[in-house]
């Protein structure tokens, strides 16, 4: 059933592997989703996972296409976004590490990804892993070329329950090691609303099963910072909207 070269896996039918709306913003912010779509490739099906579970956390990171677009048009940022579900392929991880297809997640068994050989999962890579991330360093590498800052905002959502435990956060500010201080900014600045209960590495924490932010962010030495933003919070337009403006008036003051 997997396609197995990069040409054979997208289709002239099937979509491009990123998305960048606003490619000539000029704001020194640089906003990436590497869980903003929910796509997969016509010669993979539906990966034996049905349409309810198609549409649940475990395939994208539920409301953060929407929130990306606000905040790009808030800021005049760039927003540069993977397509394709988690579920084909992981973008925030390691693609040789097994995660990056999971069988299973959150319970649900991804049929398409069982005994996926290396020439299948190499298609994946080629065809929507590698031309996401090829991108994200080329725009980093324009901007550092045009002589403009980048501060890379890297967007995802969380769901409130898991495994049965109700996560109580409204947002939490995710970072590591590299330039950390932006990040600390903005969960001091987050942390001036009232009535808002903001997470310092939680619901997660940044660590080496990280791949986006450590490969763009801590080599090139750009400030950072990953968002997870509830994922009932910002699952319609108006809430993606009140959340764009919250976390815009945080990155400003953060600068």
């Amino acid at each position: 059933m997997a396609a197995h070269t990069a040409n054979e896996l997208l289709s002239p039918d099937d979509t491009a592997p990123f998305g960048l709306f606003n490619a000539a913003g000029r704001s020194p912010f640089l906003l990436i989703g590497d869980h903003a779509g929910s796509a997969i490739p016509s010669g993979l099906g539906d990966l034996g996972v049905s349409a309810a579970d198609r549409q649940r956390h475990i395939a994208l990171d539920i409301g953060v296409f929407g929130l990306g677009h606000a905040l790009a048009r808030l800021l005049d940022a760039p927003f540069l976004h993977q397509v394709y579900s988690r579920l084909v392929i992981d973008c925030n991880r390691d693609p040789d590490h097994a995660d990056a297809m999971p069988t299973v997640s959150d319970g649900t068994g991804i049929p398409g990804n069982e005994g996926l050989d290396t020439t299948a999962r190499k298609a994946r890579i080629d065809a929507i892993h590698k031309p996401y991330h090829d991108a994200i360093g080329n725009v980093i590498s324009q901007r550092s070329a045009d002589g403009q800052a980048t501060v890379l905002i890297s967007l995802h959502s969380f769901t409130p329950v898991m495994n049965g435990i109700a996560r109580p956060w409204d947002v939490g500010i995710l970072h590591w090691t590299g330039q950390s201080h932006f990040a600390l900014r903005m969960l001091e600045s987050l942390r001036k609303n009232a009535g808002l209960i903001v997470g310092d590495n939680v619901p997660y924490a940044m660590d080496e099963t990280d791949y986006t932010v450590p490969r763009h962010a801590f080599p090139n030495r750009l400030p950072y910072v990953e968002i997870e933003v509830r994922q009932d919070a910002i699952g319609n337009a108006s809430g993606q909207e009140r959340w764009a403006d919250t976390l815009s008036k945080a990155m400003m003051e953060a600068l």
